[in-house]
């Protein structure tokens, strides 16, 4: 395994590296997918290099993992969030890992679904409102953790 498909070291031991200073965005956004994708449970790592500060965080990618109610791995419940920026403005793109097939949920200034082959839009899928709601959740906590403290 690679050091970029270890699960993050959420900081509960006392972990006092880059990551674990992000442990409280992580759980912010695990607490997001819970409300969001009921009745799963979410766990969140970074797919390759975390980003020294959400601030920073100019092109990451976290993989959210989804369990069900009796703890048992629901892989076709993954989820992949890429956080990026384009000028000023924060950008989400969400898609399903194990569904090459299923559309992509781009979020900026509002949500515009797209087929994962060609780009184009489409519209958006049966299960797309939940999906929705948790990328509204993650950029709101994303312009909180991005606006400068007094």
């Amino acid at each position: 395994m690679s050091p970029a498909d270890e699960p993050i070291d959420l900081g509960l031991l006392g972990s006092g590296d880059r990551e674990a200073s992000l442990d409280p965005f992580l759980v912010a956004l695990a607490k997001a997918a819970d409300l969001c994708l009921k009745p799963y449970r979410h766990a969140l790592r970074f797919s390759g290099e975390p980003p020294n500060t959400i601030g920073d965080c100019s092109d990451c990618v976290v993989l959210i993992e989804a369990r069900g109610a009796d703890g048992a791995r629901c892989d076709e419940r993954d989820l992949e969030l890429e956080i990026y920026r384009s000028g000023d403005d924060l950008h989400v793109m969400l898609s399903v890992v194990n569904d090459e097939q299923a559309p992509l949920l781009w979020h900026g200034s509002h949500a515009v679904w797209m087929q994962a082959d060609s780009g184009e839009r489409c519209d958006r899928p049966t299960d797309g409102a939940a999906l929705e709601a948790l990328c509204r959740r993650i950029r709101a906590l994303l312009v909180d953790a991005d606006a400068p403290t007094s």
